[in-house]
């Protein structure tokens, strides 16, 4: 007989390996933030903190030109991670990692309106349409007038 599936939330907070793993997750995710916010303007956007290990925190740049601007602002950078939030933080290395540069963190995506001439249109079409694909018409057409 199969045993059932675990809930994730119970096998994140057992003992093993997997809970150390979140926490990691946790802290190279706050960490990543962190840096962004002291380092602030397009460089943040182009960096990545990838580790934290043995008091080396290994950050990702999408380009050696990057890394050149970040290295010159380590020494500030390691200072302030180390009064701020790391003070066990003992080093800054930079890896050049172009990848990095082929996922968005937040892909911009544009919300696009429907025009109330488009809504005409689709509500005369769904007024000569029946079943769900009537209804469902009828409900974009709507989207129209409640986005004025």
């Amino acid at each position: 007989m199969k045993k059932p599936p675990q809930d994730l939330s119970q096998l994140l907070h057992q003992s093993g390996k997997l809970p150390d793993i979140a926490e990691k997750a946790e802290l190279l995710l706050y960490l990543d933030q962190h840096v962004k916010q002291i380092v602030a303007g397009p460089i943040a956007e182009q960096l990545k903190v990838a580790n934290f290990r043995q008091g080396v925190l290994v950050v990702e740049t999408t380009s050696a030109a990057w890394a050149a601007r970040i290295n010159f602002q380590k020494s500030k950078l390691l200072a302030q991670l180390q009064a701020e939030t790391l003070p066990i933080l003992t080093a800054i290395e930079v890896k050049v990692n172009p990848r990095l540069a082929m996922y968005d963190a937040k892909p911009n995506q544009a919300h696009k309106e429907l025009s109330p001439v488009a809504a005409e249109h689709i509500a005369a079409l769904a007024e000569n349409v029946s079943g769900t694909l009537g209804e469902k018409l009828k409900r974009l057409a709507s989207l129209a007038s409640r986005n004025k």
